[in-house]
């Protein structure tokens, strides 16, 4: 039988850091979650004229729950409010119109001594303030809600939504115990909910990128496709799929293996690059003589993104594996790119019809022309066959003329980066400071996490050190402050830490257990995606070699400066 947990540097940090509500309030009001990892958190509110007398009260709860609880966690949270106005759901209906869908960060007891009350991470969780993805902001789901009282206040009447009815919107703290250690959590606000980190070290990111690509990992089946995705607030499985998002999935996943090197991730990518090779990719003769190959979906859609990503995967995994079979396979999918550009402008058509190659679609995204050629230079680093090289260098011509810096892309940037390593020109690195320039702003404060952003910020700082190094385009480097630039740098990669299902997080889920170690999008309903989770992935992959690079210089400064101390 396991031994109960220590409950004695839980109990002292709580203590410490609870403060009484003013009357007629109850003086100590701690909501008590606890999961097994399998299960939905469940709760109690405990309350009392003293904090002893409410810890006792929610500790017997708690044993009480532990003891019908048979997974092998044992997560306990405890949360307490901080402040608290009298509203009404009215007053409510008007603040949630006003709010981004499921970024409403406060909790709501129905009266004004916490018998019934919920905390933010179960309103959101349970989708209590979500109108569906067509209500761009937050909306009161009497559905949704009445779902969740029923379970959790079964002998209770139900609410009244009437708009005068009085309600108390909550803000909160908290602290999240596994067993071991004692998590302060940040309070109500747009870092609500999960643990406070100060500073992402290499240990942390380390321990992110471990969980995310091993996430990604237990969602590829035997026969190599990807469970796709994951609704958590009521564990519902996404049922479409996408062979793109297939493709770059697997190349996030190959640089997490790079830095891992776990037997789990090279099994997974071992059968995802099989199933992708053998059942994604088809092959089709070209009006001038050459075989070209096409990452199909299963629509028959031929994308221009499609083709680019199974190149990163592919060239990254013959560069990581030292695995030279898919050369022939990366350049017949290049020349299915190239079949797609304009000789003479440089410009691509987006979408294709299989088998006829019939122009479907001119443009979809922006996305494709930078995937498109990322993967490009990523072969022509590979391989150094011109022809690629030439193709980009066609393309950015387009892209220059047509301003496409404007639109921020982190695929470009991606691929600038590269371009300026082979091809070190004005126009270029212009075009890479064009693309961030303006940007930082957004880049800092964008209240969603955004993670492609940070692979947008890691991308051009590479551009930024090369410019430094090389030295003849000063005015350019003078349009980018680096303090301001790295500031939102790390801001970004701090913010991301949002999107994250931290133990803490992931227990107000239906199903903690699956969705634990992802990341998600909280303005789609907490959706978990595995193109979601690769951006976050690639962005602290990039982000982690950057703190390493952080730490190589420090190490040479260090010693630098101790022999000069002999």
């Amino acid at each position: 039988m396991t031994t109960p947990p220590d409950m004695t540097l839980l109990q002292d940090h709580v203590r410490s850091a609870c403060h009484p509500l003013p009357a007629p309030y109850p003086a100590y009001v701690l909501f008590f979650s606890c999961s097994d990892g399998e299960e939905r958190a469940s709760i109690s509110i405990a309350r009392g004229s003293s904090f002893d007398q409410a810890w006792q009260t929610g500790m017997e709860a708690v044993l009480t729950i532990q003891r019908r609880q048979s997974g092998r966690h044992r997560w306990l949270r405890v949360d307490w409010p901080t402040a608290l106005q009298a509203s009404t759901w009215a007053e409510l209906r008007d603040v949630l119109n006003d709010t981004k869908r499921n970024y409403f960060r406060l909790g709501i007891s129905l009266d004004d001594r916490f018998e019934i009350a919920f905390q933010e991470q179960e309103l959101n969780a349970n989708a209590m303030l979500y109108g569906g993805n067509r209500n761009v902001s937050a909306d009161l789901n009497e559905k949704n809600f009445l779902l969740y009282f029923s379970s959790r206040f079964p002998d209770h009447l139900p609410p009244d939504f009437a708009d005068d009815r009085v309600i108390y919107p909550f803000a909160s703290t908290g602290a999240f115990f596994d067993g071991t250690t004692v998590y302060p959590l940040h309070p109500s606000g747009l870092n609500a909910g999960h643990r406070i980190i100060d500073k992402l070290d290499v240990g942390q990111v380390t321990s992110l990128i471990y969980d995310a690509s091993e996430f990604l990992a237990r969602q590829v089946s035997p026969d190599g496709r990807f469970v796709y995705g994951y609704h958590p607030c009521f564990d519902r499985e996404i049922g479409a799929y996408n062979t793109l998002r297939h493709a770059s999935t697997t190349y996030a996943v190959i640089e997490a293996y790079e830095l891992t090197c776990t037997p789990l991730l090279r099994e997974a990518i071992s059968r995802s690059i099989s199933c992708m090779t053998r059942d994604l990719i088809v092959h089709a003769l070209l009006p001038n003589g050459r075989i070209a190959a096409f990452l199909v979906e299963a629509d028959n859609e031929i994308k221009l993104g499609g083709n680019a990503v199974a190149i990163l995967a592919l060239a990254k995994y013959a560069s990581v594996f030292n695995d030279d079979r898919h050369d022939e396979l990366m350049e017949r999918l290049a020349s299915g790119i190239c079949f797609m550009q304009d000789e003479k402008t440089g410009a691509f058509r987006h979408v294709l019809t299989f088998p006829s190659l019939e122009t479907r679609q001119e443009f979809r995204t922006i996305y494709y022309e930078g995937e498109a050629v990322f993967a490009l230079m990523r072969l022509y680093d590979q391989l150094r066959d011109d022809r690629w090289l030439r193709a980009v260098e066609l393309a950015f011509g387009h892209f220059i003329c047509n301003n496409h810096a404007r639109h921020h892309d982190h695929w470009l940037a991606y691929c600038a980066n590269e371009l300026t390593r082979h091809r070190p020109e004005e126009e270029y690195y212009r075009f890479a400071i064009d693309n961030i320039a303006d940007h930082l702003d957004f880049v800092a404060n964008r209240i969603t996490t955004f993670p492609t952003l940070l692979e947008l910020m890691m991308a051009t700082r590479q551009v930024l050190t090369r410019l430094k190094i090389d030295g003849r385009f000063t005015d350019l480097l003078n349009r980018i402050d680096p303090g301001r630039f790295e500031r939102a740098l790390e801001k970004r990669a701090h913010y991301m830490l949002n999107g994250h299902f931290w133990p803490e997080m992931a227990m107000f889920m239906r199903n903690p257990r699956k969705v634990l170690g992802s990341f998600f999008i909280r303005h789609h309903a907490f959706r978990v995606r595995i193109d979601d989770v690769e951006h976050y992935l690639s962005g602290y992959v990039a982000y982690l070699r950057y703190l390493h690079e952080q730490e190589s210089r420090e190490d040479a400064s260090q010693n630098v400066s101790g022999r000069s101390e002999r």
